[in-house]
């Protein structure tokens, strides 16, 4: 009789478990859909979007659903590694519904600090030293004084002309075909070692309305053709064409956009389109040693708002290997950029081949950056090449 009452305790006891923990896990989620919905509430930025439901998807495994299984069933979870850690539910229903990552700071910060969401990027592939605390930086928008010509006086400006060492004349060439568009959609980003005078303490007085990112377009352009790459360089005044047409600072991909759309219907040629830009970081940053001589670093970046993403993506993971294995250390790798704050588009939706690299940055001078133009031209003409071989085999096949 005692042995049916102490199972019949036991088994009372286990019910009323059950019950408690059924009522707090039912307790847990109102309250964390009724915080989630007092923050939507104050912030309609955060409400929840299908990207926010697929990428809560995607980053939940195999395991992860073996493991919801088996709170109803705890033979589901026997045949799985001891190893395996039983998935954040909850974390993961919290950032679908808030778009806020509880071990992520820059999912709070990046849209209440002014300028904290160029931290927003996605190291798709990581270079040498590249992480989330030396990511790309945009230079903000130049000041008034610039847009009208100040005249900022300049120093060393040869080392632009001075070539690398000769190329041997290629065995391959475009011909009359130019099949390149360099273009600079903030022509202004300049490199302090050729401007004088100027207050190098702070990277964003490093701008210039001729001695730029201009002259770098113009060393990629003589390199690419040493290598019998024919190119098309755009040299537009890009501060005096967006004040021009009237548009803001953050309209300047779209008026970089119209000289890209422009450039492709008088070309049917044009294959790759380059955006070259600078970056905000100094020297520790964006410098490498090579084989004893110095070169700036390159960062390519894809935005994440259009519809050739993946093909963005993979030819700037396939040079950042082809540079990785030809000079190493050289590319800091490929950072995936959009949502607020970020264009997200940078021109990529109008080819697949379409990249936008960062040369170096503010502490850089043109000596460093021809070596660097010069390794970009050598991996692009070989992958241009290289891609020609392919589609040359494909039609025959046809």
């Amino acid at each position: 009789m005692k042995s049916f009452r102490t199972q019949g305790m036991m088994i009372s006891i286990q019910g009323t478990s059950i019950v408690k923990g059924i009522l707090f896990l039912i307790f847990s989620f109102i309250l964390l859909f009724t915080i989630t919905g007092a923050i939507v509430s104050l912030k309609p930025e955060y409400r929840i979007s299908s990207s926010s439901i697929n990428n809560v998807a995607t980053n939940l495994s195999g395991e992860a659903l073996v493991h919801l299984l088996g709170y109803e069933n705890h033979y589901f979870v026997q045949g799985l590694p001891e190893s395996t850690t039983k998935p954040d539910y909850l974390g993961a229903v919290f950032k679908a519904a808030t778009n806020l990552t509880l071990d992520d700071p820059r999912s709070f910060l990046g849209r209440e600090l002014p300028g904290f969401s160029i931290f927003d990027g996605k190291i798709l592939v990581a270079g040498e030293g590249t992480n989330y605390t030396n990511m790309p930086i945009e230079s903000p928008p130049p000041l008034d004084v610039l847009l009208d010509e100040r005249q900022i006086a300049t120093q060393n400006v040869e080392q632009a002309e001075k070539p690398t060492e000769p190329v041997p004349p290629p065995t391959m060439t475009t011909g009359d075909k130019k099949v390149a568009f360099i273009y600079h959609t903030h022509s202004s980003e300049s490199y302090f070692p050729h401007l004088k005078g100027v207050d190098t303490s702070n990277a964003d007085n490093a701008r210039h309305p001729t001695v730029n990112v201009t002259k770098v377009g113009e060393m990629l352009s003589q390199e690419l053709e040493a290598r019998g790459i024919g190119t098309d360089v755009d040299q537009t005044n890009m501060d005096q064409y967006i004040k021009q047409k009237g548009y803001n600072w953050y309209q300047s991909y779209k008026a970089s956009g119209e000289l890209v759309t422009s450039a492709m219907a008088s070309n049917q040629d044009l294959t790759y389109l380059i955006d070259i830009h600078r970056d905000a970081h100094r020297k520790d940053t964006t410098t490498v040693t090579i084989n004893g001589e110095s070169y700036a670093k390159i960062a390519f970046i894809v935005g994440t708002e259009n519809k050739k993403l993946q093909q963005n993506i993979k030819i700037a993971s396939d040079l950042h290997e082809m540079l990785k294995k030809k000079y190493p250390g050289l590319s800091r790798g490929v950072i995936q950029q959009g949502g607020p704050g970020n264009n997200g588009v940078y021109n990529q939706d109008k080819s697949g081949n379409a990249m936008l690299i960062e040369f170096g940055g503010v502490d850089n001078n043109f000596e460093e950056l021809r070596r660097t133009a010069a390794a970009i031209a050598d991996v692009l003409a070989e992958y241009y090449w290289q891609a020609e071989k392919v589609n040359a085999n494909e039609t025959n096949k046809e």
